[in-house]
């Protein structure tokens, strides 16, 4: 059977961590967790460790001090499930904005047809975002269409943060050259992927905004995707040297 772990980077999530988990957990698939837990003052490592000790095979965290970006959070996570010799290496938010059920859908796409990188998009077969407003809903759909002109890249859902990667894709990408931190490190690790040559689909998913917790979106992170796009256009991307 092929393993399957979701990382799940965390930062004051414990209105979401128990029910995200269990709800994996339930899923036909035996998709395997790891939390990236950044300090959270509100007790999400407390709950994760409680978790742990009712699976103890499926469940894993890496507590780390402070908020350190998303993009650490997951390279972090990142080069242990390559360690640990994972075959799929999937990303989902903790929130529910990412419906956990469309988790077979991503590994399918990857496993059954073809694909090294297999995106979760709202935006490759319209949109398909709810509860945000509409002010957010055009920045992101413009933010993506901007990555696509700029970089030559045809992915819709350029900032997507629900995917599953083959293991050998992140074997193949230098993940200590990967710069960005916020959701720009979305774009630089789905461009790394295309510039290496890997085939990459979308997988049409509705994302609704989450209901618990508070929203991790800032304009520092909006312009370090702005301009970090811009930089990319110009980098050279070589495959990691064994």
């Amino acid at each position: 059977m092929d393993r399957k772990i979701v990382i799940i980077p965390t930062y004051n999530e414990k209105e979401n961590i128990e029910r995200i988990i269990r709800k994996v957990f339930s899923l036909d698939g035996h998709f395997n967790i790891l939390v990236i837990e950044d300090g959270s003052p509100d007790g999400t490592a407390g709950i994760v460790k409680g978790l742990q000790q009712e699976f103890p095979e499926r469940l894993f965290m890496i507590e780390r001090s402070g908020k350190q970006g998303l993009g650490t959070a997951y390279i972090t996570g990142f080069k242990w499930s390559v360690e640990q010799g994972y075959d799929y290496i999937f990303e989902m938010d903790a929130d529910f904005s990412h419906n956990p059920d469309d988790l077979p859908l991503l590994y399918k796409a990857c496993a059954e047809e073809g694909a090294d990188l297999a995106i979760g998009s709202r935006y490759c077969n319209g949109i398909s975002v709810i509860n945000w407003p509409i002010g957010r809903v055009i920045m992101s759909y413009y933010a993506s269409v901007y990555v696509r002109t700029v970089l030559g890249m045809k992915v819709y859902d350029t900032t997507a943060g629900f995917k599953c990667y083959r293991r050998r894709v992140l074997e193949a990408i230098d993940l200590d050259r990967i710069k960005m931190k916020g959701y720009g490190f979305q774009i630089e690790m789905k461009y790394t992927t295309y510039k290496l040559g890997f085939k990459i689909k979308e997988v049409p998913i509705i994302f609704v905004d989450r209901k618990e917790g508070t929203s991790k979106m800032s304009s520092g992170i909006f312009g370090e995707a702005f301009w970090g796009v811009l930089k990319l256009k110009f980098r050279k991307i070589r495959p990691r040297q064994a």
